[in-house]
């Protein structure tokens, strides 16, 4: 969200210039829907993506009927709101691995929403997570079930040999440069099976950049098991509309663990 805020990437969202209304994902309930759009109704609850990708800090947006999907019952508009990125990018990247249960998989960058969400429901099939962070992402980490490496308190690659001394069978990369390049993937059994989130220069250490997919199908597919609980999101902060200068603020500090969630009253 730095990058789209501050335009720090060129010809990010087509180019649109600014000024214009952020945010990708959302949930609430649908208005009104165009003439082509099937499955879903006026009145449902719903979550997804922004159709132009960005617009939902708002309080009324236009979502993607492709990308749009019914909150199940039970699942909160709260934590619904939280899913769509986190989520579909949880099943992403572990479908894309396809590791079987036993298997090591190291998360680097474990600490906010993706890295928990793919922590959570690799522990769900049954994989030994290790995961990287910083000291305050360690609670939240740790109490799902992840074996936690502080990169502040010494050596990543050394910590990592030691507790997987054979090398990792998959690694789940959210951080990218150099930490990426020098230190995670060389700690991969198979280069092949490092995918990387947010570092698009992954194949130039063998690694892939996750193959994603946010259509309906996979929006109702995690949102179902956040009614489980394998995968049920840690929000750390719920801030009003009126607020989300101090919500991006908090995200964009880098040490937030978990999701922060704009509420439109």
């Amino acid at each position: 969200m730095r990058d789209r805020r501050s335009s720090l990437v060129d010809g990010l969202d087509g180019g649109r210039p600014f000024p214009r209304v952020l945010g990708m994902e959302a949930a609430g309930t649908v208005l009104a829907r165009g003439e082509d759009v099937d499955g879903l109704e006026v009145g449902d609850a719903v979550l997804g993506f922004a159709l132009t990708g960005g617009g939902t800090y708002a309080e009324t947006t236009v979502l993607s009927v492709l990308n749009t999907a019914r909150i199940p019952e039970g699942l909160s508009v709260t934590v619904a709101a939280t899913l769509p990125v986190a989520g579909t990018t949880a099943v992403d990247v572990l479908d894309q691995l396809g590791l079987p249960a036993g298997a090591t998989v190291l998360v680097n960058g474990v600490g906010g929403g993706v890295g928990l969400a793919v922590a959570r429901l690799a522990v769900g099939r049954e994989l030994r997570v290790i995961g990287t962070g910083s000291t305050a992402k360690r609670e939240h980490a740790a109490a799902i079930g992840v074996r936690f490496i502080d990169y502040t308190a010494g050596d990543v690659v050394s910590a990592a040999r030691e507790l997987v001394p054979d090398g990792f069978d998959g690694i789940v990369d959210l951080v990218g440069g150099a930490s990426l390049r020098t230190a995670v993937a060389p700690l991969a059994q198979d280069p092949r099976n490092v995918i990387a989130v947010g570092d698009m220069s992954v194949p130039d250490v063998g690694g892939r950049f996750v193959e994603r997919r946010i259509d309906r199908e996979n929006l109702e597919r995690f949102a179902r098991l956040a009614i489980e609980g394998a995968p049920s999101p840690v929000i750390t902060a719920v801030h009003p509309l009126s607020d989300a200068p101090a919500a991006l603020a908090t995200v964009e500090n880098g040490h937030t663990s978990g999701k922060v969630v704009i509420k439109v009253a």
